[in-house]
This record gives C-alpha cells, structure tokens and sequence, in this order.
C-alpha cells in the first residue's frame, strides 16, 4: 500500500475580503451617492482626494493623481512627459503588456530591454540602447517586484538624458536602500487590480514631484478645471501655463473605491510582512531542489513577496510542461512564460506583435525555463509550507526522469 500524496486545496485567485472599515467607508459613499470625484457638498473633502493626499504623505511625494486604472496611469505619465507618436520608449522585456501597451497606445514605439536571471532589467544592455538619441524615456517596470540596481539605473539615464518612468504594480510598499520604488524616477505609477497589494478592482495611483508634470497629469485624466478640488496638487498658476495645451483624456478614480482603499493604505505594511512571511517559506521549502534555480534578490531592495518565481533553466520545454502538469494534479497553479502561446498574465514581448522586436537571447532563456506563482493572503504558513513540498518533490521527479 502507497501513501497518497498531499494535495493541496486552496484558490490561487481568491483574496482575502474588503476590511470591515473599507466597507462601511463605501456605504457611506453609496448612501450620499456622490461617486464622482468633483461631486462634494459644502466644505466635504471627496475620498479621492484624501486618498492622493494619504498616498503622496506615505510614499514622500510632492503630488499624487489617483486615476481609473494602473494602466491608465502609465499611458497618462508618458503623456505629461511628452511622448509623441513615432517616438521610442524603452522598457524590460520581461514585462505585462499594460506596459507596451500603454506605450503603444500613444503610437510610440517600445524598445524592449534584455533582463538577466534575476529578472531584473540587464543595465548593460539599456546603457547601449539608452545611447540611442531617438530614445528619451524608459518605462522600467518593477515586474513581479524585482527591484534591480536603482543607482546605477538611475546614473545610466541621467548621464543618457532619458527620464525614467517607474511601473510600480507589483512593488507598492517595496524600497530601494531606503527610498520607496516609485520615488527614483520622474513619475511612478501603481496599481490597485484586484491582485495587487491594495484592492479595488481596478485603480491607479500616479505620483511626481515635477509640478507641470502633475498638472498635465491632472488636466488628462479630466479635471474639467476642477483642479483646485485636489490637496495634492501644484498651486493653480501652474495649471494655468499648461491647460489650453493640454486634451481631457478622462480616467478619473471615483469616490468608492478611493473609500475602500484608504483603509487598506493604512494597513499596508503589516500586509507586507505577512506577504513575506509566506514568501520567505516557499522559497526556503524551494532551497536546494536539484535542476531549481531560485531567484536571487539584492538585499539593498525591501520587497513585497506577494508572488514567487524560480526557474528550469535550460530544461526541455516538455520537462517544463510534465513540471506544470504534475503540480496541477496536486493542486499548485504554475504560470509559464516559456509557452508558446500567451496564457492569461503569461504573454512575453514576441506576443505584443504591435511592437517590432529584435531577438534577445538572454531574455529568451530566461523566459524559457520562468515559473511563476502568486502567493494570496488567504494562504496559511502551512499552506506555503505544503505547496514548496509539493513543487519540490515534482521538479525533482521529473528532474531525475530527464537526467536519469
């Protein structure tokens, strides 16, 4: 008689419900039925405003724009720092595609840059592409939390004249050497989808210390000359010098779901520490598993484990895919970006077929042999624990059948 094998039961998709406080700040919302941002009576100060206010207090900047969607917000920075149709935009080729596609959406062009084995972004391939003097902005994106060197990042494109645009929407709450990710470049853009680290559904955050970058930020996302109604807003002269050259592209954050994420800013950290807590036990479970590579990570970077990768580097796609196949069995949901089709958040950048691309062999390998999985609140410690098991014992199966 053999044992059973653990399986595990939970939902890699389910988090955990609104707090109690966000709700009851949404009903009173729905119970003045002021949803709009603009819609506020008397001296009322409306949800979105206080929560740009909140957000710009705790991450240290000067301006803060809430808006419909991370997305929007990265399309909305390229658009106040300039970007015109036909120009070149660099960004990670290892990425989602909210971020060549907000690119792509102002006719631009990206320009992917390799990333290295630590999924972050090669510094030495965006020195030689930074060069470029059709390049003038880089779209770093943060992706899955991997924070690279920010100093050096920020020395190659000072020194490139390329202004820096940070996607923060897996690094919400995460730092480098102290300083909050979204802080070293010129905008950061956040986002509050319902998988990321504060949860309305949908939902940007834009933050800047560059008043005219903030106005035109505000007039975009369709202020209707409502920008005194904001608190963390540059002072109505710089408006002024930039409202007749500025288009209404509305994307505009409504009082309800500023109201249910206002509570949920505050509880960010203590959410970090249990993010990490679960991180750090799937990755300890991970240690030492033969043909696993595990993601190292720059201790000068704080993170938000909210989601783990590794890598089958250099294994035969098919080993790859019994890998997958075998975990789905027992209940753990990998994601692979070496497929060859695009499978929901799992595209790569020869999917975005918009963009012209040259070949990036580093990037491909990497790509090739990247597992990724999310780590949810409504996991336990124990749950971690079981699923490293799980991941552990499969790759080493199918690592012993492959290399016999």
């Amino acid at each position: 008689m053999t044992d059973t094998p653990d399986v595990f039961t939970g939902s890699f998709t389910q988090q955990e419900p609104i707090p109690q406080r966000a709700i009851d700040a949404a009903l009173e919302v729905l119970q003045h039925g002021r949803l709009h941002r603009y819609n506020t009576q008397g001296d009322e100060i409306a949800q979105t405003a206080l929560l740009e206010q909140e957000f710009a207090a705790q991450i240290g900047a000067k301006y803060c724009l809430a808006v419909a969607s991370g997305g929007y917000a990265l399309a909305c920075a390229l658009r106040a720092v300039g970007v015109r149709a036909g120009e070149r935009v660099l960004t990670n080729a290892f990425t989602l595609a909210p971020v060549p596609g907000a690119i792509a959406s102002l006719g631009a062009e990206p320009v992917f840059v390799e990333v290295t084995e630590n999924l972050v972004i090669d510094l030495d391939d965006l020195a030689e592409k930074a060069s470029d003097p059709r390049v003038k902005v880089l779209m770093l994106s943060h992706m899955r939390g991997h924070l690279c060197d920010m100093d050096r990042l920020s020395e190659i494109c000072a020194a490139a004249g390329v202004l820096v645009i940070e996607d923060c929407a897996h690094t919400m709450g995460a730092s480098w050497n102290g300083t909050p990710s979204g802080r070293h470049g010129a905008v950061g853009c956040f986002s509050m989808q319902t998988y990321k680290h504060i949860n309305s559904g949908e939902g940007g955050l834009l933050v800047t210390d560059d008043e005219e970058i903030a106005a035109r930020a505000i007039l975009l996302s369709g202020s209707y000359m409502l920008y005194d109604r904001h608190l963390a807003a540059p002072p109505a002269e710089v408006f002024e010098r930039v409202k007749y050259h500025t288009p209404n592209v509305s994307g505009r954050m409504d009082n309800l779901r500023a109201a249910i994420l206002r509570p949920q800013l505050e509880a960010l950290d203590a959410q970090i520490t249990r993010w990490n807590e679960r991180y750090q036990t799937v990755e300890a479970g991970l240690g030492g598993t033969p043909g696993l590579q595990r993601v190292m990570r720059d201790p000068r970077g704080k993170i938000v484990g909210s989601s783990i990768q590794f890598m089958l580097l250099d294994w035969p796609a098919e080993a790859v895919q019994q890998v997958l196949d075998r975990c789905r069995v027992r209940g753990v949901e990998l994601k692979w970006f070496g497929g060859v089709e695009p499978a929901g958040f799992t595209s790569r950048y020869d999917s975005w077929r918009y963009a012209e691309t040259t070949p990036l062999p580093v990037t491909d390998r990497v790509l090739a042999g990247l597992l990724d999985m999310r780590l949810p609140l409504t996991f336990s410690i124990e749950d971690c624990a079981l699923i490293a098991r799980i991941i552990r014992a499969e790759v080493s199966a199918v690592w012993q059948a492959t290399t016999g």
